[in-house]
């Protein structure tokens, strides 16, 4: 387990504007705490340094940074919100994420986005006007 100090924390979440960078679910409201999460995971050689840490909700992608894309079978790396473009990557239909491309479709598929819970809670806050795709 990693130690993020107070301050490192901090920047993290102001630089994400306290929204998910992978799926942009606000922090608002939500009960749980979102994590910090290392881009490339220490596992592979990621760093412990803001450039290399992003805010995330439950998602847990572990120690990948490359899968396999369901529709091309083409091993792909994963979304990094460090230098991918978000809306290279993906789209919104109404509350379900959908990728455009391998890097979209594989990222989906491994980190769940678009699992029973977390349309749920776009459902609802697209109802207090915060779904996802409005902000940031």
């Amino acid at each position: 387990m990693s130690y993020f100090s107070d301050e490192l924390r901090k920047a993290v979440i102001a630089r994400a504007a306290n929204h998910c960078e992978y799926c942009r679910l606000s922090q608002d409201g939500q009960e749980a705490t979102f994590h910090i999460d290392h881009v490339v995971p220490i596992a592979v050689g990621g760093q412990t340094e803001i450039e290399n840490l992003a805010l995330a909700c439950s998602l847990r992608k572990g120690a990948r940074v490359k899968t396999a894309d369901a529709t091309t079978g083409a091993e792909v790396q994963l979304f990094n919100p460090r230098i991918d473009k978000r809306e290279d990557q993906f789209h919104w239909d109404g509350v379900l994420i959908v990728g455009k491309n391998p890097v979209g479709r594989a990222t989906i598929e491994v980190l769940k986005m678009n699992r029973e819970q977390a349309l749920s809670i776009r459902e609802e806050e697209s109802k207090l006007s915060r779904h996802p795709f409005t902000k940031p």
